[in-house]
């Protein structure tokens, strides 16, 4: 990309929109940052009209309607829905402006149930989702699947990062709707406000990667820069959910914690494959324990700023 190349990015307020756009514009790009108070892009003329403004010549789309996995399950239709109209308008917009690539935020979800571990791209379509998370699963693989007929038929440029699970400064911290370190560190900061022990979801034994936003945007930069296709991502490391709960007790000192078996673990095992983001040289630059604790010290700073959202 050059320096003088236009990025738009969408959903530039979120958790992974944010880092990126603050790594972008640290590294000398120029930024167009949206988010939804911006432009609605559930309104197809709405987000025609944003792109003609703009005109980007790359565009990273990382705009979406995320519930988490309790969330998921009860809003399937409104899910698959509102993330369908969304992926539908920006690729159209950024076609139709003629941008020269298009970079999304896939997610994991998208890989068959009972899965072929470690997850490999090219199995993305071989069997259906999980069916906790069916509608927002559905609603990434017809983004996936819109990119290949548009690189077809249209000859757009366009790269779709399979998501692990993200945490980080400015995530969504909701104990319903955030995904799950987020939604325990929430957890964990009530239980040492209150003096009462943490609750948690399922048994703990469902294994996740994971990944520090700030690696994030460092892996999209180099992805939207060198990559075409699908292509996990992650830090290389795989936790079980009591693994983190156990490293956040050390770093919160809360150490009464209470496991909720009658509640979902989710999909209990997700590996990726992560050959093809070592390819390009890319290498973590926070383990597990520097990026737990620095959003912690993120969300206990900003808790004037999230409790008057």
């Amino acid at each position: 990309m050059k320096s003088s190349d236009i990025i738009l990015v969408t959903g530039a307020r979120g958790l992974v929109g944010s880092a990126v756009v603050e790594h972008l514009k640290h590294s000398g790009h120029l930024v167009a940052a949206v988010d939804h108070l911006d432009c609605e892009l559930q309104d197809l003329q709405a987000t025609l009209g944003l792109f003609k403004r703009v005109r980007p010549d790359h565009v990273f789309h990382a705009a979406a309607r995320v519930f988490g996995i309790m969330g998921n399950m009860q809003n399937q239709g409104r899910t698959y829905l509102e993330n369908t109209l969304i992926n539908t308008h920006v690729i159209e917009a950024a076609r139709l402006s003629g941008a020269k690539k298009i970079t999304v935020m896939g997610t994991n979800a998208v890989y068959p149930y009972p899965p072929h571990l470690p997850f490999n791209e090219r199995d993305i379509f071989y069997g259906r989702p999980h069916a906790s998370e069916s509608g927002y699963a559905h609603a990434k693989r017809g983004m996936l699947a819109m990119l290949e007929a548009y690189g077809e038929s249209y000859g757009l440029e366009w790269a779709y990062v399979v998501s692990c699970n993200l945490y980080g400064p400015r995530d969504n911290f909701n104990i319903e709707t955030g995904h799950v370190i987020p939604s325990l560190i929430r957890k964990f900061h009530v239980a040492l406000m209150t003096d009462t022990p943490v609750t948690i979801w399922g048994d703990g034994s469902a294994m996740r990667n994971f990944m520090f936003v700030k690696d994030l945007a460092r892996a999209v930069h180099s992805i939207m820069e060198h990559e075409i296709d699908a292509i996990n991502i992650g830090d290389g490391g795989v936790w079980s959910i009591r693994q983190i709960v156990d490293k956040l007790c050390a770093i919160t000192g809360v150490n009464r914690v209470e496991w909720d078996a009658t509640k979902p673990n989710g999909q209990q095992h997700r590996e990726a494959n992560l050959k093809r983001l070592n390819a390009l040289g890319f290498k973590p630059m926070y383990s597990i324990d520097e990026g737990l604790r620095a959003t912690w010290d993120w969300y206990c700073g900003h808790q004037h700023d999230l409790l008057h959202r």
